[in-house]
C-alpha cells in the first residue's frame, strides 16, 4: 500500500518547521549548503597583519604638510602646532628624480602652450 504524494508533502513540511530546514519539495537547487556555511571574509581579513601607518598616511590623516625649513612662526615665536615629519622613502626618492635630471634623464617638461593639432589628410585631389 502506497502513501498519496500528498500526504507526503504534508509531512515533508511538518518535518522543515520541526528541523528548521527549507521545505523544498520539486528538489530544485536553491545553493541552501553554500547559504549555510560559514563566512570567510572575516577569516581571509584576520590572516593578513594590519597595515603599519606610514608617514605619508600620517601626514594625510593630520594634514601635517609644513614646508621646509618653518619650526617656528617668526611673528609670535611660538612653535608650529604641525608635527615635522621626516620620510626616507620620499627624500631618496626626490634625491634620485634630481640626480636623473642633472644629467638630463628626467622626465620631459610639460608644455605651457596646447598644441594645435592641424588635420593632414594626404594628397589634394586634382
Amino acid at each position: 500500500m502506497s502513501v498519496p504524494r500528498s500526504r507526503m508533502l504534508d509531512l515533508m513540511k511538518a518535518q522543515c518547521q520541526v528541523f528548521a530546514t527549507t521545505y523544498n519539495p520539486d528538489g530544485l537547487r536553491l545553493g541552501n549548503k553554500v547559504l549555510r556555511q560559514r563566512l570567510r571574509g572575516p577569516a581571509l581579513a584576520s590572516y593578513y597583519p594590519r597595515k603599519v601607518a606610514t608617514v605619508k598616511m600620517m601626514n594625510q590623516m593630520f594634514g601635517m604638510k609644513v614646508p621646509k625649513g618653518t619650526v617656528e612662526n617668526e611673528e609670535t615665536g611660538s612653535s608650529d602646532r604641525s608635527l615635522a615629519t621626516w620620510d626616507d622613502a620620499e627624500e631618496d626618492r626626490t634625491t634620485y628624480v634630481e640626480e636623473l635630471k642633472a644629467r638630463g634623464k628626467g622626465n620631459p617638461k610639460k608644455k605651457k602652450e596646447a598644441v594645435v593639432k592641424t588635420k593632414a589628410f594626404g594628397k589634394k585631389k586634382k
